[in-house]
């Protein structure tokens, strides 16, 4: 009978196991707020960061959005093709691209390089207590350690997206003009003739969010590790799911926002 309700009550300790580690994450972001303005700028860790997430990201972006690009010409024209639109492909490729599929893939794939990255470098340097050793030193490790890796993924991750954005739109177009023979004029001419801002600043917008909240996500659990090598593990696989379903959620309220401002 206990089996039974310990079956029973396990997933709501689960669940408010989970509220608390959120509430502990809301409040660990609010903490870091009076360090964001305050001196020494850890320009040098910074910049460090932004080589190790945006330039190290940069690879798999780019083969991410070429084949993402490749297969959006691919599976579109065969809907387009049945309605003979085939030269309206340009701007829907386009929109889908910058607007949704950008922001989300470039975010995943930062999530699987670098914040599971983030979340094992934390993590190890908690529990062979390199971060106590930081602090004993009279040196503040969250502005050491955390606040340049959330400044640098938040703002690689919009430059990664227009890379994105510019080599999965290049590479649809080659494939819809050349492999499937569509009017290359015609695509063109959709694309200018309909796009506007909003197209391309919904996903940079996207981006910027996605980035503070997928780099703190990692941060945090990394920073807050425990239990050895299998705590180290359990946070940087933690922070790679919490990530991937915060990038999810947030962009449908995201995209649910722009909608009601007719972005």
């Amino acid at each position: 009978m206990e089996n039974f309700f310990a079956w029973v009550g396990r997933p709501f300790v689960k669940l408010y196991e989970g509220i608390g580690a959120f509430g502990g994450f809301i409040l660990f972001q609010l903490g870091l707020i009076p360090l964001y303005f305050k001196r020494p700028w850890r320009v040098r860790e910074f910049f460090a960061q932004m080589e190790s997430i945006g330039i190290g990201t940069l690879g798999v972006i780019l083969l991410t959005a070429l084949f993402t690009g490749m297969v959006e010409a691919i599976q579109l024209y065969h809907g387009f093709h049945r309605f003979n639109a085939e030269n309206f492909m340009g701007y829907t490729i386009f929109v889908s691209i910058s607007r949704e599929l950008g922001p989300v893939f470039a975010a995943l794939m930062l999530t699987s390089r670098a914040i599971s990255a983030m979340a094992a470098e934390l993590g190890t340097m908690r529990v062979t207590e390199q971060i106590d050793a930081i602090e004993t030193l009279a040196v503040d490790s969250k502005k050491y350690l955390v606040i340049p890796r959330i400044l640098a993924t938040t703002i690689s991750l919009p430059l990664l997206v227009i890379v994105f954005d510019f080599v999965g739109n290049l590479s649809a177009y080659l494939v819809s003009t050349e492999a499937l023979g569509v009017n290359p004029v015609a695509y063109r001419n959709t694309i200018t003739q309909y796009l506007q801002f909003a197209d391309i600043g919904t996903g940079i917008l996207k981006a910027l969010v996605f980035g503070f909240l997928v780099s703190s996500i990692g941060t945090y659990l990394g920073y807050v590790a425990h239990g050895g090598a299998r705590g180290v593990g359990r946070a940087t696989t933690t922070a790679v799911v919490y990530a991937a379903i915060t990038i999810f959620a947030a962009n449908y309220f995201l995209s649910s926002l722009f909608l009601w401002l007719d972005w």
